[in-house]
């Protein structure tokens, strides 16, 4: 019999680098920040993360990280749809800053979104007269993480768009289904699974957003203070303990709204099989 030799390394090999590198990577990280929440005690850790000011923080970080992540998954499927359906100019154009965020420093990002809608910037003192605060506010935060999260969703998006079947979608037409309907019932359940893939990699990446955050936040304890940025500053100052404890946190809710949205995501495609 003749063998066919494949360029990618055997299932030995292969599994054992994966192994060593979601390891390196992923586990050890993840074990040791575990180990430290094993040692310090529920009691001890309960204590760090009961002062008002960590609650603020992790409340803050998760709200905005969900409102900016709903957000970006209904403007997401609104630019992915135009980007795939329709020819005008200046596509090409978009389609290329979609991806800004990714090869932008989020430090650099935070700069020119604070220059903007700072009180004295171009868009800050437009909204000033209409009573609308952007920077140092919760709204600013909002901003920074639709920024850097849009993308996500429209990548995610935009291939299973372009491959929609569009007859199926004049069949509906042709039956007398309206736009709305076509939409509901024929198109949103094949992007629902992209959707809610777009949606926790836009949720996931805002959770944790830093660098774009910091400058236009304002960084006010209680008000507008993350909880990324409350962790740096408890190494700062050497509470290693605390720092832990609001990272176990956030691991534990970010572990559980992931959960969440895999278990929606298997309950939609046994759903759409029984259909």
């Amino acid at each position: 019999m003749l063998r066919i030799s494949s360029p990618l390394p055997g299932f030995g090999l292969g599994m054992g680098l994966l192994l060593a590198g979601l390891s390196l990577v992923v586990l050890l990280p993840l074990a040791a920040l575990l180990g430290e929440g094993i040692a310090m005690g529920p009691a001890a850790l309960a204590g760090h993360l009961a002062s008002p000011r960590v609650l603020s923080a992790l409340a803050l970080s998760f709200r905005a990280a969900l409102v900016a992540s709903a957000f970006n998954l209904v403007f997401g499927l609104a630019l992915a749809w135009v980007l795939t359906r329709y020819r005008f100019p200046g596509r090409r154009l978009i389609d290329a800053a979609v991806d800004l965020p990714f090869a932008l420093p989020t430090a650099v990002a935070g700069i020119a979104l604070t220059a903007l809608y700072a009180p004295n910037g171009i868009f800050g003192q437009a909204l000033a007269p209409l009573g609308i605060t952007v920077a140092y506010t919760e709204i600013g935060i909002w901003l920074a993480l639709v920024f850097v999260g849009l993308p996500f969703v429209v990548r995610t998006v935009q291939p299973v768009i372009d491959e929609i079947d569009r007859e199926c979608e004049e069949a509906s037409a042709t039956l007398g289904a309206s736009r709305a309907r076509t939409l509901r019932r024929v198109v949103l359940p094949v992007l629902t699974p992209s959707l809610l893939t777009g949606f926790a990699l836009a949720l996931a990446r805002s959770v944790g957003e830093f660098g774009s955050v910091i400058f236009i936040a304002g960084n006010l304890p209680g008000k507008t203070e993350i909880a990324p940025l409350l962790i740096v500053i408890r190494l700062e100052e050497y509470d290693y303990a605390g720092a832990a404890a609001i990272g176990l946190a956030m691991l534990g809710i970010s572990f559980s709204m992931l959960l969440l949205i895999n278990a929606t995501q298997v309950w939609n495609r046994r759903r759409i099989g029984h259909v």
